[in-house]
């Protein structure tokens, strides 16, 4: 299997997390939103990340991508049997990919990917706002996060989708807190998952790249 994608995004992070869970080999192949690689671009039409190659199998989206890994491989399940175990698991892949990316993206778009990676032009307000908006929803995982194990039953894609957007935000100041210890206990959870473990390696020269001298993620 092929990856194509950035470890930055927490799209590609989800599906790269999901398939060392499921202890399926792949390779990650960089690719940014909107590049013109043939290869991707047949993967990926809309030239979104992640895209994912598994022979002459190709599809874009990162939830896609990773029902796609669940059938193919159905142990360790990722996604619950249980009907209303798996619209849980469903519903928090939605809140983290539609609602806390679109808050925390603003920021993560607006103070680093603009002016530090793509040298384009970035507005601060619509960085403000999404620093606004995040409160509210660090407030609602906080009360709905377990004291122990993990979001939705066993370990799954729900734990996998809200981490992974976490983590991104971490790059803009704004990852797990100890203002909402709850969620921070969970987050701690996943990220001691040797899957999670094995990605965060593979994502360490990202970071590295990223930080000035002082070892502060540099965001302007």
């Amino acid at each position: 299997m092929i990856v194509y994608g950035a470890l930055l995004s927490p799209f590609v992070r989800k599906v790269c997390v999901a398939l060392e869970e499921k202890g399926m080999a792949y390779q990650l192949a960089t690719a940014n939103p909107g590049g013109d690689d043939p290869a991707f671009r047949e993967a990926s039409p809309l030239g979104k990340i992640p895209a994912l190659r598994d022979g002459d199998y190709t599809l874009a989206d990162s939830t896609a991508i990773v029902v796609y890994a669940d059938a193919k491989q159905p142990q360790p399940a990722l996604l619950p049997a249980e009907p209303r175990a798996r619209g849980k698991a469903m519903w928090f892949d939605e809140w983290a990919d539609t609602v806390l990316v679109a808050s925390g993206g603003k920021v993560l778009f607006n103070r680093l990917v603009a002016p530090k990676l793509l040298k384009l032009p970035f507005d601060e307000a619509v960085a403000l706002q999404g620093e606004a908006e995040l409160p509210r929803h660090w407030a609602y995982l906080e009360g709905v996060v377990p004291d122990d194990g993990w979001l939705v039953g066993d370990f799954s894609l729900a734990d996998i989708a809200v981490a992974s957007a976490m983590r991104s935000l971490t790059y803009v100041g704004h990852g797990p807190s100890a203002a909402y210890p709850r969620t921070l206990a969970w987050y701690n959870r996943v990220a001691a998952r040797p899957s999670w473990q094995a990605v965060a390696r593979a994502e360490a020269p990202v970071a590295e790249r990223l930080r000035t001298p002082t070892g502060v993620i540099e965001t302007a």
